[in-house]
């Protein structure tokens, strides 16, 4: 445990969160478009600034290391804000003929209080998906980080005063499950955003249901397929997979998961597969030192699924790669930064201290049944399956046969077959010879229970903005 005085928001707290927001949001969506742009784009510039502490902030609780998802993140976030800002003058309505007398509008209005609740794995890069939109189309806007890594969210307080937001119009508070669930079923609360575990995603559209039908998007797990053909690009190929599952400590929902090699290459693609997750196992180390690429777990309880997804995994395929616990203890730096909120400030963070660190190496099995618990569940780790196929009917099936439908790839050199199975997998992003992507510029999200609605993109915008039609009697 890094910290345990960070506040968990109770009814009263979010109360006052929802009734400052209310509050806040005549004004707010009365704004001048480029007065709001101007917040957003001042805000990303203190994101940016503010970096390597923010990123530190994560590091304690989350141990990603800055230089392979740390600035990536903070990167992500200040963008975000960024490019939403764009739009702020730009999200137009519509206009239909009048030939038969009458004008018609339609017009994008705000929906008023919006929430977003995000996941552990990205506890910044989520903000400018979520918050961006929201507060570009005028809503107001509370931001529930999770309790597992709290801290760089929180500190966004700071930041957004000096950025120039009024009170109430982007709010951040505290807590766990409970918190989150006050916000889903909060009477007075339009949108929630969610990130994070199909099961819990269930429950907050339930939660949503029964208080006031309040819009929904949610963005949940994967289990993600890479289909290589005899005609890819080898290396590339490789090199996509291998990085596709180890990125964040394969704590990524889109990560590629499922590796299906068409059986002309596949003795050539396991044995060059395996060597690349072997370096990748070299990798390993302290969060802190820069040649660090992959950091632990997040925690004991993930640390105890993933092994327990490997130990139970040596009777369902042969173990390829990996397998094994990683070392013994991991530093934690110390904490005392300006930006650090005094509620969570903490003892436990103003000296350096030794924890039992959280590692497992990237671990591969192949020949694994398309049934079997590892090839159909999320792991949420660096564990991947390895099968073979021969032709394109067959890997349509099989990566089409599962409950998610988040993210695929498609290595070939053939357009033709590339553009085909582009169609044919179900799926709500594909990569063509590439795998495991997000770009702020095109809609992300999953077909299944994989998600309902998008982010990013036009499509956010639609998501947090209500469509109103007037229509004016010309012959009047």
């Amino acid at each position: 445990m890094v910290a345990n005085d960070v506040a968990l928001a109770g009814e009263q707290d979010v109360d006052a969160a929802v009734a400052a927001a209310e509050a806040a949001f005549p004004a707010w969506r009365k704004t001048l478009p480029n007065v709001r742009r101007d917040c957003m784009l001042k805000l990303a510039d203190l994101i940016e600034q503010s970096g390597l502490a923010l990123a530190e902030m994560t590091r304690a609780t989350l141990g990603a290391p800055f230089g392979s998802f740390g600035s990536f993140e903070i990167n992500l976030a200040a963008e975000g804000f960024r490019y939403f800002a764009g739009w702020t003058d730009k999200f137009a309505g519509e206009t239909y003929p009048q030939e038969d007398g009458f004008l018609k509008i339609v017009r994008n209005e705000p929906l008023g209080v919006t929430c977003g609740i995000i996941p552990w794995n990205g506890p910044l890069g989520n903000v400018g998906m979520k918050a961006g939109p929201a507060l570009a189309t005028g809503n107001c806007f509370i931001l529930k980080p999770s309790e597992k890594t709290p801290f760089a969210a929180l500190a966004l307080g700071t930041l957004i005063r000096e950025a120039g937001f009024p009170p109430g119009v982007f709010q951040i508070i505290s807590g766990d499950g409970s918190s989150g669930a006050l916000l889903a079923s909060h009477m007075k609360v339009r949108k929630v955003s969610f990130t994070g575990s199909t099961a819990t995603g269930r429950r907050i559209q339930e939660m949503a249901a029964k208080s006031n039908l309040k819009r929904v998007t949610l963005e949940l797990g994967g289990k993600s397929p890479a289909v290589v053909f005899d005609d890819c690009n080898f290396e590339n190929a490789v090199t996509w997979c291998a990085n596709a599952i180890t990125a964040n400590t394969g704590q990524v929902c889109f990560a590629a998961s499922r590796v299906y090699v068409q059986e002309g290459i596949y003795p050539k693609f396991v044995e060059a597969y395996k060597k690349a997750m072997e370096e990748k196992i070299k990798l390993i180390g302290d969060p802190d030192a820069d040649s660090t690429v992959i950091g632990p777990l997040v925690d004991q309880m993930q640390y105890d699924r993933v092994n327990g997804f490997l130990e139970r995994g040596r009777s369902q395929g042969n173990l390829l790669v990996g397998g094994n616990k990683v070392g013994d203890k991991v530093r934690r730096p110390p904490y005392n930064h300006p930006l650090f909120p005094s509620c969570v400030r903490s003892e436990s963070l103003t000296n350096f201290t030794l924890a039992q660190g959280f590692y497992v190496q990237p671990t591969v099995f192949e020949n694994v049944a398309e049934d079997a618990e590892i090839c159909t569940q999320e792991i949420f780790g660096p564990v991947a399956v390895l099968n073979s196929f021969k032709t394109e009917e067959e890997i349509v099936a099989k990566a089409n046969d599962t409950e998610f439908g988040l993210m695929a790839g498609v290595f070939t050199q053939d357009v033709n077959r590339a553009m085909r199975m582009a169609a044919d997998l179900d799926a709500g992003m594909v990569g063509v010879n590439c795998v495991s992507m997000c770009f702020l510029q095109a809609p992300f999200g999953g077909n299944k229970q994989s998600g309902v609605g998008r982010e990013n993109a036009i499509n956010a915008l639609r998501m947090f903005t209500e469509t109103k039609t007037v229509f004016v009697n010309l012959t009047y």
